[in-house]
């Protein structure tokens, strides 16, 4: 009897190039205030979730920001990894209550799980790794970070919402392939 593949090479192939983008959207092209962090990376952790199940969502989540405290030289904080591994579990656990639904029962599933998300690990786990660990006062840091998540978290809905109902779902998590090449014979 053969034991069912949960990872092939595709799976991950994907998982590494969420990974990529989301160090590139999240350590390069970032600004960074300190405390507060304005950036788009969570939503590849996100999709990471949403495409190939909790489980890769968290391992891209925890490798994506293990790899980002090397390329910055700092140290790795458990709260603020426990929060982006939270990023590619939490949405992926609430998919199977919305995945059946219509696009607006969808689309209204993940901004959902997103902003439960969003308040675990950004004002809960991200608020107390910077304050335990990194000592910053949290009278000063809370009133930013709500700003941060107000703003934050209306992109974030779009973006993943864009991107889950775009044809590249159809290409993570089918069969359909980006283009099909021909043999041509001369």
């Amino acid at each position: 009897m053969q034991k069912k593949q949960y990872w092939n090479v595709k799976t991950l192939v994907f998982m590494a190039l969420l990974i990529a983008m989301h160090l590139v959207l999240t350590r390069v092209l970032v600004i960074d205030l300190g405390a507060y962090r304005i950036s788009v990376g969570s939503v590849c952790t996100i999709l990471a979730g949403l495409w190939l199940g909790p489980v890769a969502g968290g391992v891209c989540g925890l490798c994506a920001d293990i790899i980002g405290c090397f390329m910055k030289g700092y140290a790795v904080n458990p709260f603020i990894t426990v929060a982006a591994i939270l990023w590619g579990v939490l949405p992926a656990l609430a998919k199977p209550l919305f995945a059946n639904r219509k696009k607006t029962g969808k689309t209204v599933g993940i901004c959902v799980s997103i902003v439960v998300t969003a308040v675990l690990s950004s004002l809960v786990l991200t608020t107390a790794g910077l304050v335990i660990m990194l000592g910053y006062n949290f009278y000063a840091i809370m009133p930013g970070r709500l700003v941060q998540f107000a703003i934050m978290i209306p992109i974030y809905c779009v973006l993943t919402c864009l991107l889950y109902f775009s044809p590249l779902t159809a290409m993570v998590v089918g069969n359909t392939s980006p283009a099909v090449l021909k043999n041509k014979t001369v």
